[in-house]
């Protein structure tokens, strides 16, 4: 049976209504309780006036009222779009504009940071505060119209309380799996992040196909550490929800804070990118305190050899997954606990309802150990980017081995990511096709830092790199050219005022020019190879 994103939560609610499903510091809510605040939120976005596919923004840590947002948004018939909590204003506004989103909620501390400039937003019909305050006016008696919300500059966003008020029962939707679900943020190699278009059936059947190679029951309890925003970040809420298991939210602060609620709340799956297992590997584990771990597992990313050496010997119990995915398709492939050993590097095979092929520049399939483009296919393969035709249709293109006979052509997500297969069909990583930065488990466009630059004044030239780095994956490097000596310092301080800290570059080197390549463009790939070592001395590995 086809289900959609919210109703794998009202389902378990109607299996297990007292069985626990969401913590949050030293509260746990149960399927029923948690069930009856999506509907709650579903009918104060019906009774504001959202239209079926229209997008609800979440801006918030990991809440409750994030979680209950997320649902709630798909089950009103809308479309949710998580917001990493980490997000400056400019890249905020950038996502509220670019899908043009309808409602947008938040806390107070994050809308004063937009509050000046909201009004720009003209497809925002409504923001609503999870922790404003009772005495703020109730507009939900009041609909707002377009005009008169850009009339009174989102004076008096809506607070919680009076949001959810009882004034309307949930209507459900008449919605199908193939319908959108979420739009998330990634960024491409080129300017601004996309937002890709995810529907009910991708996330339900990425949450299966999950669920089903890491055994997944009732009895797990998994710790949600990365944003929500990123598509494993929320695949640890869906994996949960699928099985009737339970989820821990833990507002990533330090690495210890992990340590700590893995022991106290006895948490049987983690899921992190390699800069945060870097960190937990360094850090003394009271001894035991791992041990309620059945399984972990490192997306974002390549897991260091010697970090998951230390990791298996300190999670005695756990079963190590290692896997590669792209947010286009969810996740592609896995490698399973017991080929470790066998096969060093590898990314593991398909994981289930998705084929993944090698295909060379001819558009053919790729012989063993011969490099290729990942191309991946099957029901995880997304919708698209939104409302970007051009670049849609670079990266999502007819599948190279349709079936003959049938009419049409099945859409294949091509990751831009150069890999081989050894003789018995295992995937290892090659390479990049374009210029994109990993770094802390996230995908960077060079372009959008580099704009960031510009706005400083204080260049003539810039090229943002990504170097490889231990802890990072890999760090990003600014090389400028500038007619006077660059005021590091204040360049840096640019950055950050304008960047979440993830892209905020740790090194900036002058040179006096910048290789460029046939068409005029700046040439990265000598700047690459001239700073490849700049980070080799600085960190060594753990032991």
């Amino acid at each position: 049976m086809s289900l959609l994103l919210h109703q794998i939560v009202l389902r378990q609610a109607e299996r297990s209504p007292s069985s626990k499903a969401l913590g949050c510091k030293d509260q746990w809510f149960d399927y029923q309780t948690v069930s009856r605040q999506i509907r709650s939120l579903a009918a104060g976005l019906q009774k504001l006036g959202l239209m079926q596919h229209e997008r609800v923004a979440i801006y918030l840590p990991k809440t409750p009222e994030a979680i209950f947002s997320y649902f709630g948004a798909t089950a009103a018939g809308g479309v949710m779009v998580p917001v990493n909590p980490v997000l400056k204003a400019p890249q905020v506004f950038h996502i509220l504009k670019d899908c043009n989103v309808r409602v947008l909620i938040t806390n107070k501390a994050r809308y004063q940071q937009l509050e000046a400039e909201i009004h720009q937003c003209h497809d925002l019909m409504q923001v609503i505060l999870v922790d404003g305050d009772l005495a703020d006016e109730d507009p939900v008696n009041n609909p707002l119209s377009d005009s008169a919300f850009v009339h009174r500059q989102s004076a008096n966003p809506m607070n919680w309380a009076n949001f959810l008020k009882p004034c309307a029962w949930w209507e459900p939707v008449s919605s199908i799996d193939a319908d959108m679900a979420a739009i998330l943020y990634t960024s491409g190699s080129t300017g601004k992040p996309k937002g890709v278009v995810l529907s009910h059936r991708n996330m339900v059947t990425g949450a299966s196909s999950v669920a089903q190679y890491l055994g997944n029951t009732p009895e797990d309890r998994l710790l949600c550490v990365l944003p929500f925003s990123f598509d494993y970040g929320f695949s640890q809420l869906t994996t949960a929800f699928l099985v009737g298991a339970s989820c821990y939210l833990l507002e990533y602060l330090l690495p210890g804070d992990v340590i700590k609620t893995v022991e106290k709340q006895q948490i049987t799956g983690l899921g992190l990118v390699p800069p945060l297992w870097v960190q937990i590997a360094d850090l003394p584990w009271p001894q035991g305190a791992g041990d309620s771990l059945r399984y972990f597992t490192n997306t974002g990313g390549a897991m260091p050899t010697a970090t998951l050496a230390v990791l298996r010997q300190r999670f005695r119990y756990a079963k190590p997954y290692l896997m590669y995915g792209l947010t286009e398709a969810f996740r592609s492939c896995f490698l399973p606990p017991e080929q470790i050993d066998l096969r060093p590097g590898s990314m593991g095979k398909a994981i289930p309802n998705a084929d993944v092929m090698v295909i060379n520049e001819l558009g053919e399939i790729c012989g063993p150990h011969e490099p290729g483009e990942l191309v991946h296919r099957g029901a995880l393969v997304s919708m698209g980017y939104w409302n970007d035709p051009e670049r849609t249709a670079e990266r999502f293109r007819p599948a190279p081995c349709a079936i003959a006979g049938i009419p049409g052509k099945e859409l294949a997500v091509w990751s831009g990511d150069i890999v081989r297969k050894d003789d018995d069909g295992y995937i290892y990583f090659v390479g990049r096709r374009d210029d994109m930065i990993k770094t802390s488990g996230y995908r960077v466009s060079p372009t959008e830092v580099e704009e960031v630059v510009y706005s400083s004044g204080l260049v003539a030239e810039v090229a943002a790199i990504g170097v490889p780095h231990f802890r990072l994956g890999q760090a990003i490097v600014l090389v400028v050219v500038s007619s006077s000596e660059i005021d590091e310092p204040s360049l840096v301080r640019h950055c950050q005022q304008c960047l979440p800290a993830y892209m905020v570059p740790i090194r900036v080197i002058q040179q006096t020019t910048l290789a460029r390549n046939p068409n005029g463009k700046i040439d990265r790939k000598p700047l690459l190879e001239a700073y490849r070592r700049l980070f080799q001395d600085v960190e060594a590995p753990v032991s």
